[in-house]
């Protein structure tokens, strides 16, 4: 079987690496920062030097493409180029690697196809500068309003629409994916967990995407003195947060191994060493892919009592998603590829997010997973081995041209 270059996988993961380093092994590109348009700007020169046909529509999505044999819908490929802080060289910009040198290979090789084949990078993936994450997607599918989107702001003040008019990536909305125009999405990525490594295997089949819910709690006491108030007077928020927190975890642990949940944001108000906690605020993320197990979860958040500790407590769900399954033919495409190189793999569904969960509620889509080492991501000791990058390369595009024949 035709593999993809390993000195070209490398040379694109070390170019790309420098976009945004920090000097420490991992890069912090925030979405149409200067170094997120280096990235690009390197993207799109190489794509140019393969030939290929690029535009870009009204959120900055780049879609560079390979004409086909036939005028028939295009077969999609790639990921983002953004990070979030101090992240690291695979999240992401993996995906529109492989997907680049998948690219390379059909041209340099002269691979046949009937169909074009697109190489997409997908803007604002991470909400790491602009919230919410997955955002440009998420606008293509009907699932954020642009408008809202465009309002969105940074830490700096600067709205997202005033990046994506000073990024020059700004195109015409006709430009945008159009569900007449593309037959499937295929997004290899990295893990961003630790099974692959763990059970030994080279390559991710995956399935779908968990559902997840996100909740906010709030906890209401009184702020006292913390010096001159006895215990049995206090109204402590901060630590009517602990007793819930202890709660829901001890609940959950009751239900499937496979539930994972994080309380990863938390806020005390007024936020002082002398002042007994007024206000706490913290959030919930739990996700499994049964969604009778999310009800369950639900129904333990609801069950919490309104007062805890002398402190008034609420709660409201801040964002949801259900579990989605991906094109069933396109995963096995994935299997049976992995399987012809003789590479080790999985079946699995992917915990965290991607724009792939989004385009395949309109058009045909699937993910394939490559090892982050020791489950390492979103931060700086990312890695994957660049033979499993190659592997990747090498299912990605035997699969893309399964499509194209099918």
């Amino acid at each position: 079987m035709i593999s993809c270059s390993i000195k070209r996988m490398e040379d694109k993961i070390v170019t790309f690496s420098k976009f945004g380093d920090t000097g420490r092994g991992g890069i912090t590109r925030l979405s149409l920062s200067p170094e997120a348009l280096e990235a690009r700007n390197e993207f799109c020169k190489r794509c140019k030097e393969l030939g290929m046909e690029i535009k870009t529509d009204d959120m900055a999505n780049i879609y560079a493409t390979i004409p086909g044999e036939e005028d028939l819908p295009a077969i999609m490929m790639g990921s983002h180029l953004d990070s979030v802080v101090q992240g690291g060289n695979y999240d992401g910009v993996m995906g529109v690697l492989t997907a680049l040198e998948a690219a390379e290979t059909i041209v340099t090789e002269k691979i046949g196809h009937r169909h074009p084949i697109t190489v997409v990078v997908w803007t604002n993936e991470e909400g790491a500068r602009f919230e919410p994450a997955m955002m440009s997607s998420g606008v293509i599918t009907g699932k954020f309003k642009k408008e809202v989107m465009l309002a969105s702001k940074d830490t700096k003040g600067v709205t997202f629409k005033e990046a994506l008019e000073a990024s020059g990536y700004m195109g015409d909305i006709e430009n945008r994916m159009n569900p007449n125009d593309y037959m499937a999405l295929v997004e290899l990525h990295v893990e961003q967990g630790p099974v692959l490594e763990a059970e030994k295997k080279d390559i991710g089949i995956v399935e779908g995407v968990v559902g997840m819910i996100n909740y906010e709690f709030t906890l209401t006491g009184q702020a006292d003195h913390a010096g001159s108030t006895p215990m049995k007077y206090r109204k402590d928020a901060l630590f009517a947060a602990t007793k819930v927190i202890g709660y829901l975890h001890e609940e959950f642990d009751k239900l499937d191994s496979k539930l994972v949940y994080t309380t990863g944001r938390i806020t005390a108000s007024p936020n002082i060493h002398t002042v007994i906690p007024e206000v706490v605020k913290f959030t919930l993320d739990a996700r499994h892919q049964d969604p009778e197990v999310i009800k369950q979860v639900v129904e333990i958040i609801q069950k919490v009592p309104s007062e805890i500790e002398k402190c008034q407590m609420s709660f409201k769900e801040l964002w949801s998603r259900k579990t989605i399954a991906f094109y069933e033919e396109y995963v096995d495409f994935v299997e049976k590829n992995a399987n012809e190189y003789e590479y080790s793999s999985m079946r699995l569904y992917s915990g965290p997010g991607h724009d792939a969960q989004y385009i395949s509620d309109i058009i045909p889509s699937t993910m394939i997973f490559i090892p982050s080492e020791n489950g390492h991501s979103h931060c700086e000791k990312e890695f994957t081995p660049l033979e499993n990058c190659l592997k990747g390369a090498n299912v990605l595009l035997q699969t893309i041209l399964d499509i194209d024949r099918k």
